[in-house]
């Protein structure tokens, strides 16, 4: 017996990375997945996700005994997200979890963020959470049987983190978003939480350049940088437990909550 058995869940990003970690852990706790990627290059420093890696992720969470309709959307875009949500509702016949992972990464001095970056930025990290909030909301609150939101953010959402203005203005947003909705959602028995990982092993933080802005910057920055326990990084699947816990009935008295996973680096 799953924790999620029985229920469907929405993932964005779920091509690769955490997005795919989530993807089939909430299957091994018996969820059917809907799961969309845009399946695309967004940023320059690392390789955007394949059609051929969301089919992968398919097939892992078959491996799972779970079935999932999988969907190339750009949370961009509120039409293509609410479609593959139809879609997906249309053939498990519910929904009951949300998880709103998509995101990108980029990284300059403030003042040197182009127009470009910020515009991608918000669109995808902010604009994506709220489009798949819209999209997801309406089908959970006429199911009338409660559920579950979860929101990936950043410790970059719980404080300033240099070289990344943009993306720290976007995962602090989804915050609002996520203490918004809980309030709105709490008489329909769905909660809405948000996590916060620190560096996470993925893509999204392989970019060598990024390592040379930061250690151009060690003398006055290293404290930021420093996590009270001995570990660097964590693995996709570290963050996936918190995901299941808060798919899950074992959280049914918590919404509202930003939930750091962050090694201790919040502590300095």
């Amino acid at each position: 017996m799953g924790r999620l058995d029985g229920k469907v869940a929405f993932v964005t990003g779920a091509a690769r990375g955490q997005g795919r970690s989530h993807s089939v852990r909430l299957a091994s706790e018996g969820a059917a997945i809907i799961g969309i990627d845009v399946c695309s290059q967004l940023v320059a420093g690392y390789p955007g996700a394949t059609e051929e890696e969301l089919a992968e992720t398919k097939e892992l969470v078959k491996a799972q005994g779970q079935e999932m309709v999988a969907v190339r959307a750009d949370v961009r875009h509120l039409d293509q997200v609410a479609a593959a949500v139809a879609l997906g509702v249309a053939e498990f016949g519910r929904l009951d979890v949300v998880v709103a992972n998509a995101g990108i990464f980029s990284f300059g001095l403030l003042w040197e963020i182009t127009a470009e970056q910020w515009k991608d930025m918000i669109d995808v990290n902010l604009t994506g959470v709220f489009h798949t909030m819209k999209a997801t909301v309406p089908t959970m609150i006429e199911q009338g049987e409660g559920g579950s939101i979860v929101v990936v953010s950043s410790v970059a959402g719980l404080r300033g983190v240099p070289f990344a203005g943009h993306y720290v203005a976007a995962k602090h947003g989804a915050v609002g978003l996520c203490r918004t909705l809980a309030n709105e959602l709490g008489q329909h028995r769905i909660r809405v939480n948000s996590i916060h990982p620190a560096a996470v092993r993925t893509a999204m933080n392989t970019d060598p350049d990024l390592f040379k802005l930061i250690t151009s910057y060690a003398d006055t920055l290293a404290p930021i940088y420093m996590n009270a326990l001995p570990y660097m990084s964590m693995e996709p699947s570290d963050v996936s437990h918190m995901v299941a816990f808060l798919a899950s009935d074992d959280s049914k008295y918590m919404t509202g909550a930003q939930i750091p996973i962050d090694m201790g680096t919040l502590t300095r």
